[in-house]
C-alpha cells in the first residue's frame, strides 16, 4: 500500500504534509509539535503534559472550550496526547469544514498567549493534578509507566522523570514560565502539519498559507542533552513496590534500539512473538498453558531518542506466587535468549504487524498520525511508505541476534507490583531480596 504524499515548507518553518484521498467525505488534521516531556527542565516537570490541556483553554479570537464546541458542532471529533517526544492535536472533520480545523490550530499556534491568564493557569493545575489522583495516584499498578522511566534512565536523563509531570513543579510555575516554554516549542518551525482524506489541493494549500504563513517562527531551543545509554543495563536494576492491587504484576525491561534504525524492527517483530495476541509464546506457555499468568504481553515504546524499552507485562494468575511467576517470565526469556525463534513464529508476527499498520492507515487519521510521525522525528513522510518493507527485511537471524545481544541476563530491569497489607512496610519480609536471590539462581549470577 502506497499512500500518496506532498510535503513542502512554509518561510517561517511549518513542514506541511498532504496526503488526498477521496474515498469518503471525511478531512483529518494533524499537528505534530517536537516538544515532549525530555524537553522540560528538571526543575519545571508537567509542562509539555500542562500544555495539551492550556491549548483548548482558548486563544485571542476563541474562548476557553470553543475548540470543542465548534468542532463537535461541525459534526467532527478532536483531541490531543502528549508524549515523551511529541504533543500532537487533532481533528477529523466532514470535508467541507477543512477551513474551520485550520483556523482553530492557526489561532492557538499564533495567537493563544494573549488569551493566556492566571485564571486558565490555576485552573488546569487543578485539572492536570486531579488526573493525576484519578488516573495514577489512585488506580491499580497507576504509576508503573512512571516507575519503569524512573528505574531504567538514569537520574539526569530527558526521559527519567514522570510524563504529567512533578504537581510540586507544576504549583510553583509562575505565568511567565508557561509563556516561556509555549514560545518556545510551539511554533511553526517546530510543528509538522498533515492533512489527509477528501480535499482540494489548491484550497488546502491556500488556507494553509492564509491561517498559518503569517506566524512568526521560534527564537532557538534548547537542544536535549546526550541521550545516548549502553546498550544494555549491565548490573540490572530492580524495584518492588506495594500498591491496593488484587494480583502481582512483573514488568521485565530491557534497553533496545531506537524506532526507525534496523534493530528496531528486529526487536518489534520479537516482542509480537513473544507477546503479541493468543498465538503469542507467553500466552500460549503462561496464560493458556501453565495457567501461571492471568495476562501476558510484550512490546516496544517506540522512542527515536536514546533507547528505546523492550517491555514485558505479565499479571500472575490468583494463587500464583510472585517466585512462580518471575521464574517463568525468566524462563521464557532465557529460551528467546539461548535457543532463538522459528521461520514459522517470524512469519505469524510479520503477518499480525502487516495488517495492523495497513488497516490502521485506510482511516484519514490514523493515516495523517504516521505522516505527522515519521516527518517529526526524520523529516521524510515517505518513510511510512517504507515501514511493511522494512519488516519484510528482518530475517530469522535477525531476531535471533536481537535476543542474543539484547535479553539476556545482563540486560533485565525488574519491577514489581505487589499486593499491599497492613503490615508496616519496615515489617514486611523482605521480598525483594528473596526474589533477587530467586532471580540469581534461575541465571546462574
Amino acid at each position: 500500500m502506497q499512500i500518496p504524499v506532498e510535503s513542502y515548507r512554509l518561510s517561517n518553518g511549518l513542514t506541511v504534509v498532504l496526503s488526498r484521498d477521496h474515498t469518503a467525505p471525511i478531512v483529518a488534521v494533524n499537528l505534530w509539535y517536537h516538544v515532549g516531556s525530555a524537553n522540560e527542565r528538571l526543575d519545571r516537570t508537567g509542562f509539555a503534559h500542562l500544555f495539551e490541556h492550556m491549548l483548548f483553554q482558548g486563544s485571542a479570537n476563541v474562548e476557553a472550550n470553543e475548540h470543542f464546541e465548534l468542532v463537535q458542532r461541525a459534526g467532527g471529533t478532536l483531541n490531543g496526547s502528549t508524549w515523551l517526544e511529541r504533543t500532537n492535536y487533532y481533528e477529523t472533520m466532514p470535508s467541507h469544514q477543512l477551513a474551520m480545523a485550520l483556523w482553530l490550530e492557526s489561532d492557538r499556534m499564533g495567537r493563544m498567549l494573549p488569551a493566556l491568564t492566571q485564571v486558565k493557569l490555576d485552573t488546569q493545575r487543578d485539572v492536570v493534578k486531579n488526573e493525576r489522583r484519578w488516573s495514577i495516584d489512585n488506580q491499580p499498578y497507576g504509576t508503573c509507566w512512571e516507575k519503569l522511566q524512573e528505574l531504567v534512565f538514569p537520574p539526569d536523563h530527558p526521559f527519567h522523570h514522570s510524563l504529567i509531570g512533578s504537581m510540586e513543579h507544576l504549583s510553583e510555575a509562575s505565568l511567565e514560565d508557561v509563556a516561556d516554554f509555549f514560545r518556545t516549542y510551539y511554533t511553526p518551525d517546530n510543528a509538522v502539519l498533515t492533512i489527509t482524506g477528501d480535499f482540494e489541493h489548491d484550497d488546502a494549500v491556500a488556507l494553509i498559507d492564509s491561517y498559518f504563513g503569517w506566524i512568526p517562527r521560534g527564537t532557538g531551543r534548547p537542544a536535549l542533552p546526550d541521550m545516548t545509554l549502553p546498550p544494555v543495563f549491565g548490573v540490572s536494576p530492580r524495584q518492588v513496590v506495594y500498591d491496593a492491587v488484587a494480583l502481582p504484576r512483573l514488568f521485565v525491561v530491557s534497553r533496545s534500539p531506537v524506532f526507525g534504525t534496523d534493530g528496531y524492527y528486529a526487536a518489534s517483530l520479537t516482542s509480537a512473538i513473544l507477546g503479541l495476541r493468543t498465538g503469542s509464546r507467553l500466552e500460549r506457555n503462561l496464560v493458556r498453558g501453565q495457567r501461571i499468568a492471568s495476562q501476558a504481553a510484550a512490546f516496544t515504546f517506540d522512542l527515536a531518542k536514546g533507547s528505546d524499552l523492550f517491555v514485558v507485562d505479565v499479571t500472575a494468575h490468583p494463587d500464583v506466587s510472585p517466585e512462580q511467576l518471575e521464574a517463568a517470565v525468566i524462563a521464557e526469556l532465557d529460551a528467546l535468549h539461548h535457543t532463538g525463534v522459528t521461520a514459522a513464529e517470524v512469519a505469524r508476527a510479520l503477518a499480525l504487524i502487516e495488517t495492523g499498520f495497513v488497516t490502521s492507515l485506510q482511516s484519514a487519521a490514523e493515516r495523517a498520525d504516521q505522516l505527522s510521525r515519521f516527518t517529526t522525528y526524520f523529516g521524510d513522510p515517505l518513510l511510512a511508505n517504507t515501514q511493511v518493507a522494512r519488516y519484510q527485511q528482518v530475517t530469522v537471524n535477525d531476531v535471533n541476534t536481537f535476543a542474543r545481544e539484547r535479553l539476556g541476563p545482563n540486560n533485565r530491569a525488574i519491577l514489581w507490583y505487589l499486593p499491599s497489607d497492613e503490615t508496616e512496610p519496615a515489617e514486611r519480609p523482605t521480598v525483594d531480596s528473596a526474589l533477587a536471590d530467586s532471580l540469581s539462581a534461575l541465571t546462574g549470577n
